[in-house]
C-alpha cells in the first residue's frame, strides 16, 4: 500500500459510462427518493436483477458494474426508456410540487431548519446507522421531503460505519468493519466556488482538524455529512469518523464535537444560517455552544443574552428513558477538549461545566450531553406519551419545586415512513382499494377507513405470499451463514427444510440489550417447547439483532438463543427458532413485511418508543407486546395483544415470570386458536378482521408524516416565531429578556406567599365556587412581572397533590411594603378529596411558559401542620372538590399535550438551584 504521507496522490473519480438515453438513471440513483418509490427500484431490478442483489441494493455501484453490452441493449428498449422517463418525471414533480408546508406555513418558506443526528438510516447500502435512532432520523428526512419542510440534515459520514455481525460456531457475536466505498455511494463532495472540496476546521488537543463535507440528496432535502478522514489530518484525527459508536469515550467526545461544532461551521461555510436547530438526542448538543459563540462574536453580547436567543430556536428530542443511556464525560475530559474554546463563549470553565451537570454545585458531577441540551434548548420532547412521563420524572430535579406533570418536556410520538417500509404487494393493494391519497397524505384517517373495502381473500393472499417470500429468503440466508460457520451439509439442509412457509411466523428483531428481554420466551422451556411442537398449530420464530460490541450480556442473549435452536434441531420441533445474522434495514424489511406477528418484550418503562412494530402493523402484521413505548398508547384489544398489564413488581424475576406466563397464555388460548380458525375457504376471518382494524387504526397515526407535521406545528414554527421576536432589532428582545431574567434571579429570594385564606373546613358542593384569597410579598418585583396561581388536584393519602391544575388568581390591590392581594375561585366538577396550594411564578410575554429552575415559590406550611393563614391543613383538600373548570389550563396538558408551550432555558449555574421555592 502506498500511503498518502509517503507520496502525493492525485485523486479522480470514475463514473458509469451510461448511454445518453440511460443518463436519467444516474439522477434517480443519486437521489434517495428511490428508496421509497417502488417504480424506481423496479427500474434497477429490471436493468440487471443479479447486479441489484449483488451490490446490496446500491444503484450507484450497480450502474458501474452492469456490462456495457447490457447497457447498450437497454438503451434501445423503448418500453424501458419510457419507464425511465416516467419515473424521472415523477422525481422532478416530487421536488417541485406545492407541498403541505407551503400551503400551511407560507410565511416561513424562507426559513431553514437544521436537523442534527449522529446516525441516519436511509438505505442499507449506506451503513451510517446502528438501529432505531438512525432509521427514525432517515424517515424524518423522507417525510420532511414529502411535506416540503425547509429542512437540512447534518450527520457524520463514517468510513467503516456500524459493524457487520457474524457468529462463531458457538453462537458468540463477532464483528467486522468493512470500509464504505464513498465513490460508489449516492453521496457527493460539496465543492467551493473554486471547485475545491469544502472543508472546515476545528481545534483539537492534537492539532487543527480538517472536516470534509459531503452531500446526500433525500428527495428535496439535502443531508450534509462530515468526514475527518482527509489526507492533511493526523492519523488520530482521521480516525474520528471511522466507526459509528466505536472506540472509547474520547472518540465519542471527538465525534460529538465534530458533529455539533463542525456541523454548524459547515452550514455557515455553505451560506446556510438555520433559523431553528433540532438536536436529535444529546450527541449533537455542542451545536448550541457554537451557535452561542457565533452570536456573541457577531453582536458583541454576553453569554446570557446569546443563550436566550439561541435557546429559543433549539429543539431537543430525547430518546433515552434511563440516565445510564446518556453520554457523560469526566470534567477533565471536557476541559481537555473545550478548555481553549470556552473563552469565546465569555464564560469560564466552571460555567461551561455547570451547563452539563445535573447539580451545578457538585464539582464531581460528570458532564451530561442530555443536560447540556436541556439547558440550551427551549423546546424539549420525548418520543412517546409514556416516555414523556418517564422523562419528566427522570429530569424533574432540574426544576426543584415544580410538579412532575409540569416539568417542561412534552412528547411527539415517533412514527415510521409508510412508503419506505410497505411491501410492494401491499403497496399495490392499497393503490387498488384506497386510491392514491394514502401515498401523499398517510396521516388522513378517512383514507384508511377504506381498508374495510379490501376483500378478505385478497388481503389474506398478500399476507401468505409475503410469508412465503420471507421463508424462501430466510432459507437462503441461513444456508449462507451456516456454511460460513462450518456447519455440515446435513445440518444446513435440516435447518432450511424445517422452516414452514405456511406456519404461523413470529418476528423478533432489535438491538440485543438486556432490558429488551430477547429470551423471555425461553423462561419456561417446557411450556415453550410444547407450543413449538404442536402439529395442529405450527409456530416458528425468526429472530435477528445485534449487541453492542462492548455488551457481553447482550451477546450472551444471542448465544443462548442460538444454543436453544441447536439443541432442539431435531425431532418434532426442529429449528422452529432461527437466528438471522447481520440485522440491517434489508433484513428488517423482509421481517416486518413477512411475519404474521411482531413480538416485543422489553421491561416496561425502558423502551422510549420503538418503531419496528409500527412498520409491521402497516403491513398487516399483528403486534404482541409489553405495554411500553408506542404500544402503551396504541394498544386496543381489537388490533393486537398486550403482554401483561401496567402493574409494577418487586423484582426482575417476578416481572419475568408474570410476563412470560402472560405470553404463553396469549399464544395458547388466543393467538394460535384465532389464527388457525379457518372457514371452508381456508381463510381466518377473525384474524383478517384484526389485520384490517390494525391497519386502519395504526397506519394514519404512527407514520412520520404525522410526526413531522407535529414537530412543525408544535415546535419548529413556534421556535421560528419566538427566535424572530427575540432576534429583531439587533437582538433587542433577547437582551431585554436576559436583563429580566437577571432581575428575577437577584430579587426572587424576597418573593413569598404571606397568607392563603379559603374555607376548607366545610364540604363544598360540586360546581360551587370556592373563594381563594392570597397575600404575597413581591418585594421590588411588580405585579405584572409575576403570576400568582392556585394549584389544585387530587390528594394522595400522604397529602400530596397529583396531576394538579392551575388557575391564575386576579390582582386586587397593593397593600404596601411590597405586599399585594390576589383573589380567585375554584369550581369543582366532581366530588372527591382535593388539595389546594398557592404559588408565584415569573411572567413575561417573551416566555412561552413560566417554569424556570429556581423561580417558583409555594405557600409554605408552618411547623405542626399549620399553614401561614393560621388554619390547620388549610392548604389541603376540601370534600367534594373536583377538576377545575372554566378559565384555567391543565398543567399536564401544557407540558405534554402541547409541546409548543415549553419553558425558558435553564442557564449556566442556575440549573438545579433553588430560589425561594
Amino acid at each position: 500500500m502506498l500511503h498518502s504521507r509517503e507520496a502525493r496522490i492525485r485523486t479522480y473519480r470514475v463514473v458509469p459510462a451510461l448511454p445518453d438515453a440511460l443518463k436519467p438513471l444516474l439522477d434517480i440513483a443519486k437521489n434517495l427518493w428511490w428508496t421509497w418509490t417502488p417504480d424506481a427500484v423496479a427500474l434497477f431490478c429490471r436493468l440487471d436483477p443479479d447486479a441489484w442483489a449483488e451490490h446490496a441494493h446500491n444503484p450507484v455501484r450497480m450502474l458501474g458494474f452492469v456490462s456495457q453490452e447490457r447497457l447498450e441493449e437497454a438503451a434501445l428498449d423503448e418500453a424501458f426508456l419510457n419507464e425511465i422517463y416516467r419515473v424521472h418525471t415523477r422525481l422532478d414533480q416530487h421536488c417541485t410540487r406545492r407541498t403541505w408546508f407551503a400551503s400551511k406555513h407560507a410565511e416561513n418558506s424562507g426559513d431553514t431548519i437544521a436537523y442534527f443526528s449522529a446516525e441516519f438510516g436511509l438505505t442499507e447500502c449506506m451503513r451510517i446507522y446502528a438501529g432505531g435512532l438512525g432509521v427514525l432520523a432517515g424517515d424524518h428526512l423522507k417525510s420532511a421531503s414529502e411535506l416540503g419542510i425547509p429542512l437540512v440534515g447534518v450527520g457524520l459520514l463514517y468510513q467503516n460505519g456500524y459493524f457487520q455481525q457474524y457468529l462463531s460456531p458457538d453462537g458468540w457475536q463477532q464483528e467486522s468493519y468493512p470500509e464504505l466505498d464513498f465513490a460508489n455511494l449516492p453521496v457527493d463532495r460539496v465543492l467551493t466556488p473554486e471547485g475545491e472540496w469544502l472543508k472546515v476546521s476545528i481545534d483539537m488537543p492534537f492539532g487543527q482538524t480538517s472536516v470534509g463535507v459531503w452531500k446526500v440528496q433525500v428527495g428535496r432535502v439535502p443531508l450534509y455529512l462530515l468526514d475527518t478522514n482527509v489526507p492533511e489530518n493526523s492519523p488520530e484525527a482521521q480516525a474520528i469518523t471511522r466507526n459509528l459508536y466505536g472506540g472509547d469515550v474520547e472518540t465519542r467526545i471527538q465525534q460529538e464535537i465534530v458533529l455539533g461544532i463542525g456541523g454548524v461551521r459547515a452550514l455557515t461555510a455553505m451560506g446556510i444560517r438555520p433559523t431553528v436547530c433540532h438536536i436529535n438526542e444529546g450527541h449533537a448538543a455542542f451545536l448550541a455552544l457554537e451557535r452561542i459563540r457565533m452570536i456573541i462574536e457577531e453582536h458583541d453580547i454576553s453569554f446570557s443574552e446569546a443563550i436566550e436567543y439561541c435557546a429559543s430556536s433549539h429543539v431537543f428530542t430525547t430518546h433515552t428513558p434511563v440516565p445510564a443511556g446518556i453520554d457523560r464525560f469526566h470534567p477533565s475530559l471536557v476541559e481537555h477538549y473545550l478548555g481553549g474554546y470556552v473563552g469565546s463563549l465569555r464564560i469560564d470553565l466552571p460555567g461551561l461545566l455547570a451547563l452539563g451537570r445535573e447539580n451545578p454545585m457538585n464539582q464531581d458531577d460528570f458532564f451530561s450531553m442530555a443536560i447540556l441540551a436541556i439547558n440550551t434548548c427551549l423546546w424539549r420532547n420525548a418520543v412517546s406519551a409514556l416516555h414523556g412521563h418517564v422523562s419528566r420524572r427522570m429530569w424533574r430535579h432540574i426544576w426543584p419545586g415544580v410538579p412532575e406533570e409540569e416539568v417542561p418536556i412534552g412528547h411527539v410520538t415517533n412514527g415510521t415512513h409508510t412508503r419506505s417500509w410497505l411491501s410492494r404487494p401491499m403497496f399495490q393493494l392499497f393503490d387498488r382499494y384506497l386510491g392514491y391519497r394514502w401515498q401523499h397524505d398517510p396521516a388522513d384517517h378517512a383514507v384508511w377507513e377504506r381498508v374495510d373495502d379490501i376483500p378478505d381473500e385478497e388481503l389474506w393472499a398478500v399476507r401468505c405470499q409475503r410469508r412465503r417470500t420471507l421463508i424462501t429468503w430466510a432459507r437462503a440466508r441461513i444456508k449462507t451463514q451456516m456454511r460460513l460457520r462450518g456447519s455440515s451439509n446435513e445440518a444446513i439442509e435440516q435447518a432450511t427444510a424445517a422452516l414452514d412457509p405456511d406456519a404461523f411466523t413470529v418476528g423478533f428483531a432489535r438491538r440485543f440489550a438486556t432490558y429488551k428481554r430477547a429470551t423471555l420466551m425461553l423462561h419456561d422451556l417446557e411450556r415453550f417447547m410444547q407450543m413449538l411442537s404442536n402439529p395442529d398449530r405450527p409456530v416458528q420464530f425468526l429472530i435477528a439483532g445485534k449487541a453492542h460490541p462492548a455488551d457481553s450480556a447482550g451477546k450472551e442473549l444471542i448465544r443462548k438463543l442460538v444454543h436453544f435452536a441447536k439443541s432442539n434441531g431435531s425431532g418434532r420441533n426442529e429449528c422452529r427458532v432461527v437466528f438471522l445474522e447481520n440485522y440491517d434495514m434489508n433484513v428488517a424489511r423482509y421481517l416486518v413485511t413477512g411475519v404474521d406477528m411482531w413480538l416485543n418484550t422489553p421491561k416496561r418503562g425502558l423502551e422510549a418508543s420503538g418503531t419496528s412494530g409500527m412498520k409491521a402493523a402497516m403491513n398487516g402484521v399483528i403486534n404482541c407486546s409489553i405495554l411500553d413505548g408506542w404500544w402503551d398508547e396504541a394498544y386496543k384489544p381489537e388490533i393486537g395483544f398486550s403482554i401483561g398489564r401496567r402493574e409494577t413488581y418487586a423484582s426482575d424475576e417476578e416481572i419475568d415470570g408474570v410476563d412470560s406466563d402472560s405470553l404463553y397464555d396469549l399464544f395458547e388460548n388466543h393467538i394460535l386458536p384465532e389464527y388457525y380458525s379457518r372457514d371452508q375457504s381456508d381463510v381466518p376471518r377473525r384474524w383478517i378482521a384484526r389485520i384490517k382494524n390494525c391497519i386502519k387504526t395504526l397506519a394514519p397515526m404512527f407514520n412520520t408524516n404525522r410526526m413531522v407535521q407535529e414537530y412543525t406545528d408544535n415546535l419548529y414554527v413556534p421556535a421560528l416565531s419566538l427566535s424572530k421576536q427575540l432576534g429583531s432589532n439587533a437582538l433587542e428582545g433577547a437582551r431585554g429578556l436576559a436583563q429580566q431574567m437577571q432581575r428575577y434571579r437577584s430579587l426572587w429570594h424576597t418573593v413569598r406567599v404571606e397568607s392563603v385564606a379559603t374555607e376548607t373546613t366545610k364540604p363544598v358542593a360540586v360546581r360551587q365556587p370556592l373563594p381563594v384569597e392570597s397575600i404575597v410579598h413581591l418585594g421590588e418585583l411588580a405585579p405584572d412581572e409575576v403570576r400568582v396561581q392556585a394549584y389544585t388536584g387530587t390528594v394522595s393519602p400522604l397529602g400530596d397533590i397529583a396531576n394538579g391544575s392551575v388557575i391564575d388568581l386576579e390582582y386586587v390591590e397593593d397593600l404596601g411594603n411590597g405586599k399585594h392581594k390576589y383573589f380567585g375561585s375554584i369550581k369543582a366538577q366532581q366530588s372527591g378529596q382535593r388539595g389546594l396550594s398557592v404559588r408565584v411564578v415569573p411572567h413575561d410575554d417573551r416566555m412561552p411558559v413560566a417554569i424556570v429552575p429556581g423561580l417558583i415559590t409555594w405557600d409554605q406550611p408552618l411547623p405542626g401542620g399549620r399553614d401561614q393563614s393560621g388554619r390547620a391543613d388549610d392548604h389541603l383538600g376540601a370534600m367534594a372538590m373536583g377538576n377545575d373548570g372554566g378559565q384555567h389550563h391543565h398543567a399536564h396538558q401544557m407540558a405534554d399535550q402541547n409541546p409548543q408551550q415549553q419553558q425558558q432555558p435553564a442557564h449556566a449555574g442556575s440549573s438545579g438551584s433553588s430560589g425561594g421555592g
